[in-house]
């Protein structure tokens, strides 16, 4: 049996006027022992019954720092949403907590080997299209080698490479500029980690958000390195990369091979890479496609359209439909 405090500033807030929310845990979780006094509420029972209410308790209290209440029906939906997560990954053990309590999975196949390929290897890339959450499942792996102490820092960085644009001719200082291509990245971390502690992070370099460029001239020791959009690296600046990685560190590197923004005759670093590395022991491959996809059921029928389309090209690139 284990036992985990769960500290709140206004119990009522979470138990009901008349303990009909703490009723309502009780039945939801009724092999696990729930004791509110005072300012804490206590769990007793076994590490996943606790983990699961304890994720309740943060959604709950995220909830009531939002709007200052939570009632009956807000709980339930809370409720239900978990267990048709647990039903449906049945198999598959959170990733970490992200900042709302809610469990972060590996929602498909693909997303759990990329877990499993980090776990065995030092340096893995995920290559697969938009939406089938390359990114996000590479954040929350290294959020949780963070949150675990087994690195001391996170990196992610990106190319500031999109069609049509380029830096020189956004306004702002440099963080300004480069700051659009980083969102994915600010947005998963909003995701995982608590607001405040976010940004403790940020300011005392815990996590670094780096455009590629930046990368050159560093060793990155006890750290773990994130490469989003890689498809937009020259083959000189990913070899640049990866030889960035230090002792005690891993690397992921994301990319998808059909959104290539280079400009033309200039060779795909991510392409490259799978050519050259494929056999190197420590160095692992994972390839998602439109099963991975879990945006909306749209984007799976776009991807689809577009990779038909893509199948009737010759080698030219004209269409022959």
């Amino acid at each position: 049996m284990a036992e985990k405090v769960f500290e709140v500033q206004n119990p009522i807030l979470f138990t009901g006027l008349h303990n009909e929310l703490l009723e309502m845990l009780k039945n939801a979780y009724p092999n696990l022992k729930i004791v509110a006094r005072g300012l804490e509420i206590k769990l007793i029972g076994t590490e996943e019954d606790i983990l699961l209410a304890e994720a309740i308790l943060e959604q709950m209290k995220h909830i009531i720092q939002k709007q200052g209440h939570i009632n009956e029906v807000q709980l339930k939906d809370l409720l239900n949403n978990q267990k048709t997560v647990i039903f449906t990954q049945k198999d598959a053990k959170p990733i970490l907590f992200g900042a709302n309590g809610q469990p972060i999975l590996a929602k498909t196949v693909n997303q759990k080997r990329m877990v499993q390929a980090s776990a065995e290897n030092d340096i893995v890339f995920a290559i697969g299209p938009a939406g089938t959450g390359k990114t996000y499942t590479a954040v929350a792996i290294a959020v949780n080698a963070l949150k675990n102490k087994q690195v001391k820092r996170i990196v992610l960085v990106r190319p500031a490479v999109e069609a049509g644009e380029s830096l020189g001719f956004l306004p702002g200082d440099m963080k300004e500029k480069v700051d659009p291509y980083l969102r994915p990245l600010y947005d998963a971390l909003d995701d995982m980690i608590h607001a405040e502690k976010l940004k403790s992070y940020l300011e005392n370099k815990v996590i670094e958000i780096v455009p590629l460029a930046y990368m050159r001239g560093r060793t990155l020791n006890n750290a773990f390195i994130i490469l989003d959009e890689a498809q937009n690296a020259t083959s000189a600046q990913m070899k640049m990369f990866l030889t960035r990685l230090g002792m005690d560190s891993k690397i992921i590197a994301t990319g998808d091979l059909t959104q290539i923004d280079l400009p033309k005759k200039t060779l795909s670093g991510l392409k490259h890479a799978v050519q050259l590395l494929k056999d190197i022991k420590g160095i692992a491959f994972v390839e998602l496609d439109g099963r991975d996809v879990v945006r909306h059921p749209l984007v799976k029928k776009i991807i689809e359209a577009y990779e038909y389309a893509d199948s009737l090209k010759d080698n030219t690139g004209q269409n022959l439909s």
